[in-house]
C-alpha cells in the first residue's frame, strides 16, 4: 500500500501536529503526521501503514510530516537475503554464548526502568529522554494495541544487559526501541540487538525487519549503514539501497 486512500487505512482519520523541535537535526523544527482513532489500528492495519513509512510511540502511529524537510526515509531490512559480515558473526557468537534470551510479560518493572534510566543518561544526555518519568516510559514503551513483545537479555549470574520492546507485522517485525548497559561499549549491545532481531526473522520466515528512519545527517542513524541490503521507502516505493554511510555502533 502507498496511499491513505487505499483500504483499510481509509477507515482512519489523520492529523498534522504543531511543530515542535527535531530531535535528530537540532537546527530543524519537526511535524507528525498521526494516525487516529488509535483503537482501531490492529496489527494488521499497523503493518500496512508501517509500509507506508509510519511508526509507533506508544499507542500512537506517525510518520514525518515536516515543512520543507524530507531527511526521515523509511529502512528496512530484507531479512531472508541478510548475511552478516565476518565481525558481526563473531559478535553473534559471543552474544549467544554469554546472554539468555527471555520473553517477559509487556509490563513496568524496575530493573527495566533503572536500565532504560541508564541507557538514557549515557547516550542521550540532554535529550528530553533522560528526564523520563515512570509514566512517560511506560507511555512510550509499554502501551501497545498491536502484538508487542518485550525480549530481556541477561547474563548467566542474572544481571540484566538490554531489552528489546518488537512489534510483530504481517511481513516482518519492527524494531520499537532497544537499550541496554552503556557501561561497557566493547560489547555493542545495540548491533547485536539488530542482528537478534533480524535472525528471529529468519527463523520465523517473515521477509522485513523495518529500522525505523535513515537520516542521513544524523550521527545517530550512522550505525544503520552496517546491516546490507537494506531497503528506503521513497516516492511511496521501496527501494533498493546500495551503499549508506559508514557503520557505527547503534546509539
Amino acid at each position: 500500500m502507498s496511499s491513505l486512500r487505499d483500504l483499510p487505512v481509509a477507515t482512519l482519520q489523520f492529523y498534522v501536529t504543531a511543530p515542535y523541535s527535531c530531535s535528530y537535526l537540532s537546527s530543524r523544527k519537526a511535524r507528525s503526521q498521526v494516525a487516529t482513532p488509535n483503537h482501531l489500528i490492529t496489527s494488521e492495519l499497523y503493518g500496512d501503514l508501517v509500509q507506508m513509512g509510519f511508526r509507533r510511540s506508544g499507542a500512537f502511529a506517525y510518520r514525518p510530516y515536516c515543512d520543507g524537510c524530507r531527511e526521515c526515509i523509511p529502512l528496512r531490512i530484507p531479512a531472508g537475503e541478510f548475511e552478516p559480515n565476518r565481525t558481526q558473526r563473531k559478535l553473534i557468537r559471543r552474544h549467544n554464548e554469554q546472554l539468555l534470551v527471555q520473553r517477559e510479560p509487556l509490563q513496568f518493572r524496575d530493573e527495566h526502568y533503572r536500565l532504560y534510566q541508564t541507557y538514557q543518561s549515557h547516550r542521550h544526555a540532554g535529550g528530553g529522554m533522560d528526564q523520563d518519568s515512570r509514566d512517560q516510559y511506560a507511555q512510550f514503551l509499554l502501551q501497545s494495541r498491536v502484538s508487542t513483545e518485550l525480549i530481556s537479555f541477561r547474563h548467566p549470574s542474572g544481571e540484566l544487559a538490554m531489552v528489546s520492546i518488537v512489534d510483530r507485522l504481517p511481513d516482518g517485525l519492527s524494531a520499537v526501541y532497544t537499550f541496554y548497559n552503556p557501561l561497557d561499549p566493547k560489547n555493542s549491545f545495540g548491533t547485536y540487538g539488530i542482528l537478534w532481531q533480524i535472525a528471529e526473522c529468519q527463523r520465523l520466515g517473515l521477509s522485513y525487519l523495518y529500522l525505523g528512519y535513515w537520516i542521513s545527517g544524523s550521527k545517530k542513524m550512522a550505525y544503520k549503514a552496517g546491516f546490507k541490503p537494506s531497503e528506503m521507502l521513497i516516492h511511496g516505493q521501496w527501494r533498493r539501497v546500495q551503499d549508506l554511510d559508514e557503520s557505527q555502533e547503534a546509539p
